[in-house]
């Protein structure tokens, strides 16, 4: 049996369906439901077993030598989350207690982390696991900081052969995709454009505050969660290398390339309007970020990420466009 944290989540959900898919086993769900639509993300799949991340110490000790491993997604992934010590409480130590868990079953561990890592991109985004580059990374929010101080504790751990016999930190980019829905305003750009086309016919971009950029230029490295489940799937299976590896398409796109993929999609023709950035935000806004995939590259990985207009179509056409959305 694979326990998957943040199992009913927007990844996490996508993962459950993969791990189906493949026939890779019972899965057991660690998450917190509430009272709104998320159930039905995982309403298709086949769960063994659901667990609240209360009860989660008590199960995890009642299936000594049962589980073939986990799968991390669980976190706190607001990034206009204030309350930090319920950061540091949810995405390290959780995270800490579940790698010793299964350094001492002996049983694999996959995580997210994220690219918020990075900061600011002035350092690149190479998924070097020195702890030399690990540690001069500089997150912006802390959320970023509570998935840098783990992607630390991992390598360092690792060093003095303190981990599980296969372990990966995944560093998501700008991921979109089904089962999204119940994030609100952290939900992806790719979901709220359509839903900009769907109600109004157009859509509004930031302008653009840098002389390298037009409006609608600001780039980012856009992954449809098919592509991020298969890397985590292969990672599993293969079991390569461990480490810390970016996920991403590896191939940043315009904001304007998003929103004329989602148009297309639509049968629409693009209607954008641009708007000032925001000034508490325009201080710090990233214009580019790509993720570097020659790492995991190197190890085997060799699937082909979907290109953003088949993914955005997929996406709208498969899932936004119809009664059902969910996965």
């Amino acid at each position: 049996m694979f326990l998957v944290t943040g199992g009913a989540g927007f990844i996490g959900s996508n993962l459950v369906a993969g791990l189906a898919e493949r026939s890779l086993g019972p899965v057991a769900v660690c998450d917190t439901f509430g009272t709104d639509e998320k159930w039905r993300n995982l309403a298709k799949h086949p769960v063994r077993e659901a667990v609240s991340p209360e009860d989660l110490p008590m199960w995890l000790a009642s299936k000594s030598g049962a589980l073939s491993g986990i799968l991390h997604m669980g976190a706190i992934s607001a990034t206009t989350e204030a309350d930090v010590d319920l950061i540091l409480r949810t995405n390290l130590t959780l995270s800490q207690d579940l790698w010793r868990y299964c350094a001492a079953e002996d049983i694999p561990l996959i995580y997210a982390s994220s690219a918020a890592t990075y900061g600011d991109g002035k350092r690149g985004f190479d998924d070097d696991n020195d702890p030399g580059a690990l540690g001069a990374l500089r997150p912006l929010n802390p959320y970023g900081w509570s998935k840098k101080l783990f992607d630390d504790f991992a390598a360092a751990e690792a060093a003095r052969g303190a981990a599980p016999p296969f372990w990966a930190g995944l560093k998501f980019f700008n991921v979109y995709g089904p089962n999204e829905y119940h994030k609100g305003a952290q939900r992806s750009v790719a979901h709220q454009l359509f839903e900009q086309i769907r109600d109004h016919g157009n859509v509004k971009l930031f302008k653009s505050h840098h002389p390298d950029y037009a409006d609608g230029g600001q780039m980012r490295d856009f992954v449809h969660v098919d592509d991020c489940v298969r890397q985590m799937l292969w990672l599993l299976e293969n079991r390569p290398e461990s480490g810390i590896y970016n996920s991403g398409s590896g191939k940043a796109r315009s904001f304007k390339d998003l929103a004329e993929a989602a148009f297309l999609a639509m049968g629409l023709t693009p209607t954008i309007e641009y708007t000032d950035t925001p000034e508490n935000i325009r201080r710090h806004y990233q214009y580019f970020t790509q993720a570097d995939m020659t790492r995991v590259r190197a190890q085997g990985f060799d699937a082909n990420a979907l290109s953003l207009e088949d993914g955005v179509a997929s996406y709208i056409q498969s899932f936004l466009m119809t009664d059902d959305p969910y996965r």
